[in-house]
């Protein structure tokens, strides 16, 4: 049986004026209902003071928005981390490209990164400016013995992998096959004499990618594997290894790259990649387009990013995934969804309309608690809900009340027919 594979043709890739003009209407909608571009000021744990002004005069919102899945933003380590470095310097930013100079403390995080996370480490200012480096020299054929290999994207590729694809079909033939397809996948492994397939490991509307599946693949047909775990490092493994590199032996070797975030729930700010081989080391540092040709991570990311290291050293990594786990399950034992019992911190709360699921996610705003509302292009049309991102840091009456809120605004039978 054959399965649906898409091809790279001019313009399949680029939709901008599509994706305008289909959710325009939805976003003026979130923006009027004060959903989307809101301030704040962060205050203890989860919680901030909506809007400006006087921090007494201002409500107080419990946030299920941000990605800091173990609560490390506004970690007393992190955040002094980054004020030492920038005292350590005297200063915050270099302007000049990483191939010239770099911070010596950036070289301290990159070796303790390494150590942490058994790769060689090469942190960028965000995970996009990472995967914008990588997409070229994977399609370039440089990372697979010089044969170019055809590049398949899952389809639900988070869109700062997806984005790349017209430089990439540049190089090669980029195709897109069903989320989580590993018989297409395979049936392209067959195929072609070099494959590699681009992915996340954690997807940031729920759900991972089957990486036990893609590892067999691996040794079956030498499949080349790229995952973007941007919202699963640090959740897994007794150094915070993450999802995807949980799943993998000791050394990564020469047919995978794993990018992350340092912003998420490692709690700094920045990307990094994880590589395999002194090879794909050098050839980074050389060509990588953000690295040759833009500045390195200001000294505030790589100090606070240096502070969660130090966390992730120390017993209390392993207290907060717990304390992270058990939200979790008390969420899922209130509320059903499709993601139910995976472990992830990430639940989707589908209403279908997209008025619908501004109008829940206001009603939750106004009781005390802040959700992101989702629609296209983030999800496909008609799959409009609210996402939640549970933390380590949630208080439990917290995570009671926002789904005692929920199920108040949501029919029964909406819930329970995704459990």
């Amino acid at each position: 049986m054959k399965h649906r594979v898409s091809d790279y043709r001019a313009g399949n890739f680029r939709n901008t004026h599509y994706v305008i003009d289909r959710s325009r209407a939805y976003f003026d909608a979130a923006y009027e209902a004060d959903l989307m571009g809101i301030q704040g000021r962060s205050t203890i744990r989860r919680v901030f003071a909506l809007g400006t002004g006087p921090l007494d005069d201002r409500p107080q919102i419990v946030d299920f928005v941000r990605c800091s899945y173990l609560g490390l933003d506004n970690h007393p380590t992190v955040v002094a981390g980054a004020i030492d470095a920038i005292e350590a310097h005297h200063s915050l930013h270099w302007s000049c490209a990483r191939t010239r100079l770099n911070f010596d403390l950036l070289v301290e995080l990159e070796e303790t990164l390494s150590e942490l996370f058994g790769a060689r480490v090469l942190a960028f200012s965000t995970v996009m400016l990472a995967n914008l480096s990588a997409m070229p020299l994977l399609a370039s054929g440089q990372l697979t013995s010089g044969t170019k290999p055809v590049v398949v994207y899952d389809r639900l590729a988070h869109i700062s992998l997806a984005y790349h694809k017209p430089v990439v079909a540049d190089e090669t033939q980029v195709k897109t096959i069903a989320h989580n397809d590993i018989n297409a996948l395979e049936e392209l492994c067959r195929e072609y004499p070099a494959v590699a397939y681009v992915c996340d490991g954690v997807y940031s509307m729920g759900g991972n990618a089957p990486v036990q599946d893609l590892r067999r693949l691996q040794e079956r047909y030498g499949l080349f594997l790229y995952i973007d775990d941007a919202h699963g490092i640090s959740l897994f493994g007794d150094q915070g290894q993450g999802f995807a590199r949980s799943h993998f032996p000791q050394e990564l070797g020469e047919r995978t790259i794993i990018a992350a975030s340092l912003g998420k729930g490692f709690g700094a700010s920045g990307g990094m990649l994880m590589l395999g081989t002194k090879h794909q080391e050098a050839l980074f540092r050389r060509y990588g387009i953000a690295y040759a040709f833009s500045a390195a991570p200001n000294l505030a990311a790589v100090g606070a990013a240096l502070g969660s290291c130090k966390i992730h050293r120390s017993a209390e990594l392993n207290e907060r995934q717990t304390r992270l786990a058990r939200r979790i399950e008390m969420f899922d034992d209130l509320i059903p969804t499709v993601e139910r019992g995976n472990s992830l911190p990430i639940r989707m709360i589908t209403t279908g309309s997209e008025a619908k699921a501004i109008e829940v996610a206001k009603e939750v705003l106004n009781a005390g608690f802040y959700t992101s509302v989702t629609f296209f292009p983030t999800v496909a049309q008609g799959k409009a809900g609210i996402r939640v991102c549970i933390t380590a840091d949630h208080d439990v009456r917290d995570i009671e009340q926002l789904c005692d809120c929920i199920l108040r605004m949501q029919p029964s039978q909406e819930t329970t027919n995704r459990a």
